[in-house]
């Protein structure tokens, strides 16, 4: 399986920050905000990462990243040169991914769940993992029957759950071929939900709920939410005492 680390975007919530910095880079208690999704792909077992950024901080992201060897992985790099969604953006590694499946993971969310066991043991189809949230109008939504995913829509004005896709997505290959067939949303973006409601409509998409904290760190109020939850579940030792 490959991982891709998806820092696409333009953080406009989280400027002026993000006008001298990739979003991905911005600091979460004593870590860039990159290293926690990159964490989880590692823990997965993943060693074979594509980095996705746009074209205004990849210097930034590549000083800071390296060849991957500080990190035991080994990184690929690719450009999205318009912010022209997710989906989009994951179709730009379909060369490197090399008809393996792939771990998709955004470049700003922090899952304190351990999800690697279920990544680990992805068998084909499509899984995405799902978390319980009082804005689900702000996300992607997914509607459950049982243990069964039976709709999922981007963004909904009426919710039909309070279930919002996080920004983990674990597919085949054939998602590639989903994004070609795919058309741009009223946003003029080609949506992520749309790939899984491709595995939905074939009946191979699986769904996990989270029950810990998941963080999608766009916001000045959710950055500092995770720097306050990552520093409640990890205290580093003191450094540069005595």
């Amino acid at each position: 399986m490959k991982g891709i680390l998806i820092c696409g975007g333009t953080g406009s919530r989280l400027r002026p920050l993000t006008e001298i910095t990739n979003k991905s880079l911005l600091p979460v208690y004593d870590k860039p905000l990159i290293q926690y999704p990159l964490q989880t792909l590692i823990d997965a077992g993943i060693r074979n990462i594509a980095v996705i950024t746009g074209p205004e901080h990849i210097d930034q992201i590549t000083s800071f990243l390296g060849s991957g060897e500080r990190f035991g992985v080994t990184f690929a790099y690719k450009v999205q040169d318009k912010p022209a969604g997710i989906a989009q953006a994951l179709g730009l590694a379909e060369e490197f991914v090399d008809g393996e499946d792939v771990c998709a993971i955004l470049g700003d969310n922090i899952f304190f769940d351990d999800v690697s066991p279920i990544i680990k043991a992805f068998k084909g189809g499509g899984h995405v993992f799902l978390k319980e949230v009082t804005d689900p109008e702000r996300f992607g939504v997914a509607e459950m029957d049982g243990d069964r995913v039976v709709s999922i829509e981007e963004k909904p004005t009426n919710p039909k759950s309070n279930l919002a896709a996080t920004g983990c997505y674990v597919y085949d290959n054939h998602c590639f071929e989903i994004i070609k067939k795919m058309k741009p949303s009223a946003r003029g973006e080609l949506e992520i939900t749309d790939v899984s409601r491709g595995y939905l409509e074939n009946g191979n998409l699986k769904a996990t709920i989270l029950q810990k904290d998941w963080i999608d760190a766009g916001t000045f109020e959710s950055l500092f939410e995770a720097a306050r939850l990552v520093r409640g579940t990890y205290i580093p030792s003191p450094r540069g005492e005595g």
